[in-house]
């Protein structure tokens, strides 16, 4: 498949835009891609990672509404708009718990399910401001860039430290239920 991607012609620099802007891959899949497949400096990779990262963010805080409504109105539209929303209402504990500090650690901690995307949705579940949600979101996306630069910087021992540290917030998750 990355075959695929790598000969379709696309600009190196709009495919990792377009990475970082999938929901759950988002920039923790694009900066290790642009840095380890494209062999970007770490600072472009970085830059065009936050970028497509925050580019959906505007669009989920000022327009989910009126698109879960409109989606809303086919039954299988409500079915899965209900369940994005069940799952961006267990994520707003942290965010109620620490305000503004809460989402921008939510969405810097570079785990799956805790990104841009689901930040936006969690604001808008609290009913948060857009400028503040926008601007904690866009803190948290730079902060999940710097660990994940780290992360690469270390080589396999970020590899293993990463690994290391999601297996234990999986076993501390399941044994939280």
């Amino acid at each position: 498949m990355l075959d695929e991607i790598l000969s379709s012609g696309l600009a190196r620099e709009l495919i990792v835009v377009i990475i970082s802007i999938l929901p759950v891959v988002e920039l923790r899949g694009a900066l290790p891609v642009a840095m380890e497949v494209f062999h970007m400096p770490w600072y472009e990779a970085f830059l065009l990672s936050v970028i497509g990262n925050l580019l959906p963010v505007p669009f989920l805080l000022l327009f989910f509404d009126s698109v879960a409504k409109l989606v809303s109105r086919v039954e299988v539209g409500k079915r899965f708009v209900d369940w994005v929303l069940k799952r961006a209402r267990r994520h707003t504990g942290t965010v109620e718990k620490y305000k503004h500090i809460g989402l921008i650690i939510f969405v810097a901690i570079p785990l799956p399910m805790t990104g841009a995307w689901t930040a936006s949705l969690v604001s808008y579940v609290l009913g948060l401001k857009f400028r503040q949600s926008f601007l904690d979101i866009a803190v948290g996306v730079i902060g999940a860039g710097a660990i994940v630069l780290g992360l690469i910087f270390m080589g396999w021992t970020g590899a293993v430290i990463a690994g290391v540290a999601l297996v234990v917030l999986a076993v501390l998750g399941v044994w939280k239920l």
